[in-house]
C-alpha cells in the first residue's frame, strides 16, 4: 500500500534542517591544487581546485568529515557533493576549450562531450561515490542518535544555458540542445539513485529551461527504470525576485514546476535571508501543495570575512528563526557561506517552532 514518505511525515512534526555550503566548508580545510589532483590527476592539464566535486574521489575523508559535522550540527538532510557532476560541467576541467583556438562551443562540441567515455564514467563515479558517502554517514548518525537522516541527490544548474545565447550578435544561438542537457541529467540521476539517495534535489535554478530538462530527465528515469523518489526543487533569484537567467518571477517559477508535484519547493543561494524574505513570502503563499524550503546565502559576499560572506551563525539563526515564526517554511538551512556552526544555530533557532502547513501529502509509488 502506498504511504507517506518519511520526510513528509517529519515535516508534519517539525521544521526539517538541510545542510550548509560544501564549498565554503571545504575551504576551511586549506586544500591545495595538489590535494584535489591526488595521484590520479597529478598530470592534468587544467587547474582542478575549483572542481569541488572531485574531492569526493581524491579526499573522501575530508568530504565524509564535512557530512559528519553537518549531521552532528542537526541536519536532517545532507546533500551529495555533486553540484557540477555531469559530463557537461566536468568537461570544463578536462576538455580543451575550442574558444582558445578561435572557435566556439556549440552543440557539435557538446555531442563529443556526451560521447566521451572518460567524462561519462567520471560523472557516474562522482555521483555514485558521493551518494554512498552521504548514505554511510546519514545511516551511521541515525543509528547513533535514533533520528532518521535523509540523503538528497544534488542536481545543479550546469555551466551552459538553454535560455540565453552567449553571443550578443547571434541571439538565437545556443551552445547546447535540450536533448543534450536531458541526456547529461539522466546519467546523473541514475548514478545518484544507484548510490542510494532518498530524494533528488534540483537546486540553485537560475535557468528555468535547464531545470525543465533536469525534471524531465528525472521523470524519464523513474518511468524507464521503475523507481520513484521524492523530488525537491529550489530556485536562485536576484534582487527583483526573478530567476537569474530566465527571469521568471517567483509565482511564474512555481506555476512552471507545480505539475511535478514536488515534495518541496523553495529558494536558495543568490541572496542573503533579508533580501530573500519578500520572495520567500510570496512563494510560501502560492505553493499551497508543497513544503517550502529556504537555504539562503550567509548574506552578501565579503572577501574580508572568515567564510567570504557577511553573516555569522547567530545572524543566520535569527533570520531563519524569523522565517519559521512567520510560518513560511518547512525546511531551513544555508547555502554559500554557511558552515556546520551556522547550521547548528539555525537548527537551534527553529527548534519547537511549528512547521508551515500545506495541503498535499507526497506518497510513495
Amino acid at each position: 500500500m502506498a504511504g507517506k514518505h518519511a520526510l513528509a511525515k517529519l515535516m508534519e512534526e517539525r521544521i526539517a534542517i538541510i545542510d550548509g555550503a560544501m564549498g565554503t566548508t571545504i575551504r576551511t580545510y586549506g586544500m591545495t591544487e595538489k590535494d584535489i589532483r591526488g595521484e590520479r590527476w597529478a598530470d592534468a592539464d587544467k587547474d582542478l581546485l575549483n572542481n569541488g566535486d572531485l574531492f569526493s574521489i581524491t579526499q573522501p575523508k575530508m568530504i565524509c568529515d564535512i557530512h559528519r559535522r553537518f549531521l552532528e550540527a542537526g541536519a536532517d538532510i545532507i546533500e551529495t557533493n555533486t553540484f557540477g557532476a555531469t559530463s557537461i560541467s566536468q568537461s570544463e576541467f578536462f576538455v580543451e576549450d575550442p574558444r582558445e583556438r578561435g572557435e566556439r562551443k556549440d552543440p557539435a562540441f557538446y555531442q563529443t562531450v556526451l560521447e566521451n567515455p572518460m567524462l561519462r564514467e567520471l560523472a557516474w563515479e562522482i555521483n555514485q561515490t558521493s551518494a554512498r558517502q552521504c548514505r554511510e554517514w546519514a545511516d551511521r548518525v541515525a543509528n547513533d542518535t535514533g533520528v532518521q537522516r535523509f540523503v538528497a541527490g544534488a542536481i545543479g544548474p550546469l555551466t551552459v544555458s538553454l535560455s540565453n545565447s552567449p553571443d550578443a550578435d547571434d541571439p538565437g544561438f545556443r551552445v547546447v540542445t535540450f536533448d543534450q542537457v536531458l541526456t547529461a541529467y539522466k546519467e546523473q540521476t541514475r548514478a545518484l539513485i544507484a548510490g542510494g539517495v532518498d530524494t533528488l534535489l534540483v537546486e540553485t535554478i537560475f535557468d528555468s529551461l535547464n531545470a525543465k530538462a533536469a525534471l524531465v530527465a528525472v521523470r524519464e528515469v523513474f518511468d524507464e527504470d521503475g523507481v520513484e523518489l521524492p523530488v525537491q526543487i529550489s530556485a536562485a533569484v536576484g534582487r527583483g525576485g526573478e530567476t537569474l537567467i530566465s527571469a521568471q518571477t517567483t509565482e511564474a517559477f512555481w506555476n512552471a514546476v507545480a505539475h511535478v508535484k514536488p515534495l518541496s519547493v523553495g529558494l536558495n543561494c543568490s541572496l542573503g535571508p533579508d533580501l530573500m524574505f519578500p520572495f520567500l513570502t510570496e512563494l510560501s503563499g502560492k505553493a499551497k501543495t508543497a513544503a517550502v524550503s529556504a537555504y539562503p546565502n550567509a548574506g552578501l559576499p565579503n572577501p574580508l570575512s572568515e567564510t567570504g560572506f557577511d553573516l555569522g551563525p547567530e545572524d543566520m539563526g535569527r533570520f531563519l528563526g524569523g522565517f519559521a515564526k512567520d510560518g513560511l517554511i518547512n525546511i531551513a538551512g544555508g547555502c554559500c557561506g554557511n558552515t556546520p556552526e551556522h547550521i547548528a544555530a539555525i537548527a537551534q533557532a527553529v527548534r519547537g517552532v511549528a512547521p508551515r502547513s500545506y495541503e498535499r501529502e507526497w506518497v510513495t509509488a
